[in-house]
């Protein structure tokens, strides 16, 4: 299996994912806030759109599609 062929397929089945759950959220830490001596945590969310998913299901397709190079 060579690196285009696993790029598709992981390509593949992120844009899947992505629209199974039509778009995904995650959070991240956030910088902390100092007030009046206490530290209180944040986080971050950031949301992946289904656009992004079918852009990466068709771009892992067309990648699986395309044939070897030939020499």
């Amino acid at each position: 299996m060579n690196t285009k062929t696993i790029v598709a397929v992981l390509l593949v089945t992120l844009g899947i994912v992505v629209l199974a759950y039509s778009g995904i959220t995650f959070k991240t830490p956030g910088r902390p806030i100092e007030f009046l001596g206490m530290s209180i945590k944040t986080t971050d969310s950031h949301f992946v759109p289904p656009i992004v998913g079918a852009l990466a299901l068709v771009g892992g397709i067309v990648l699986f599609l395309a044939g070897p190079k030939r020499a």
